[in-house]
């Protein structure tokens, strides 16, 4: 092949690849226009004041809104007895997010202007006022207030993308806002496994979920290929196993039962989970009328009925289902995402 041909075909491979990349650059920026419009059928959605007081005569949900438009991924509100009604967008975008008590946080990427995307959690107060930001070290993926909005938990993913395998590692961290305490990672509080003390450098933590104490906490441990459930006591720093072969806990309202998720052998690696709930007296399970795989920290609505988030067309759906066992998964919202009930 004569040098002239060889140059020829590099500069054409090169142009190939150049337009390729040009391709691909103007296919996503389409896709990213295509999210700030309002599609047809969506939900009616206006910009309004949220909130997070407390108001027992008027029962509400916060959420992440999914629906594409000029308000995705922003705070948005509908009255808790009609959760497909029109929504109110505060303005407020996470990524995460929960509430309780008039707390909330906020798992946000930061708008700071650098090359690199980065993430903080922020503590709102009632009217949606940052309080505090602290920085992430990954990418958000859970978040918890107590129940009487004194401690906040967060955690990402700070290597891997995925909680279906078994390559990713994690970070959580608990910030008490009554006296500014934070700790960075669970992983410096003392385990207890089996009995005895217990140090693996594998060890990561994940979901955790308050009990009305605002001192006990449950939360899942990974290590040596298995998980757990664990016990944390704030004031001691130790967490202590319960079981094995649970994920990302939530606590029922009365302190009672945790609903969780579970990795059923013979299910397809990537959809591995299913629902379950647990009775903290008994330590039974009982598995729920979810067949589909659940990859979520699952809220309770009240202590009869539990909520949880499923793929959508627009990102993600909520379902509600009976925390008994019984009955079967009803759809409660299009095109949104970590919900907090309040009120």
């Amino acid at each position: 092949m004569t040098l002239p041909r060889r140059i020829l075909i590099l500069v054409s491979a090169v142009v190939l690849l150049a337009a390729v990349g040009v391709l691909a650059v103007v296919r996503a920026s389409s896709r990213a226009d295509e999210k700030n419009q309002t599609q047809a059928g969506g939900p009616q959605i206006t910009r309004g004041e949220v909130s997070l007081a407390p108001d027992a005569g008027k029962r509400r949900i916060v959420f992440r809104n999914m629906a594409w438009g000029p308000h995705r991924d922003e705070l948005a509100t509908v009255p808790a007895d009609a959760p497909q009604g029109p929504r109110t967008a505060s303005g407020v975008s996470c990524l995460r997010f929960h509430s309780a008590a008039g707390t909330g946080i906020c798992l946000q990427a930061d708008k700071g202007g650098g090359v690199q995307e980065s993430y903080r959690a922020v503590v709102l107060d009632a009217h949606l006022k940052e309080v505090s930001a602290r920085p992430l070290a990954g990418i958000p993926t859970r978040a918890r207030v107590s129940p009487g909005g004194h401690l906040a938990a967060w955690t990402v993913f700070v290597g891997g993308d995925s909680y279906a395998g078994t390559n990713f590692s994690t970070r959580t961290s608990l910030l008490d806002l009554r006296t500014g305490k934070f700790d960075a990672s669970l992983e410096d509080f003392e385990i207890r496994k089996d009995g005895k003390a217990y140090r693996n450098a594998d060890v990561n933590f994940w979901g955790v979920t308050f009990a009305a104490d605002e001192r006990t906490f449950y939360a899942t441990l990974a290590t040596g290929g298995q998980t757990y459930l664990v016990r944390g006591d704030l004031a001691e720093r130790t967490v202590t196993t319960l079981r094995e072969n649970l994920e990302c806990p939530s606590l029922s309202p009365d302190g009672t039962r945790l609903v969780f998720k579970k990795r059923v052998p013979g299910l397809s690696p990537d959809a591995p989970w299913r629902l379950y709930v647990l009775d903290l007296a008994s330590m039974r399970e009982t598995p729920l009328a979810e067949e589909r795989s659940v990859d979520d920290q699952v809220v309770w609505t009240d202590d009869e009925t539990v909520v949880y988030s499923l793929p959508g067309d627009f990102g993600a759906d909520l379902y509600a289902l009976p925390a008994d066992g019984k009955g079967a998964p009803a759809p409660l919202m299009a095109s949104a995402l970590a919900p907090a009930f309040l009120g």
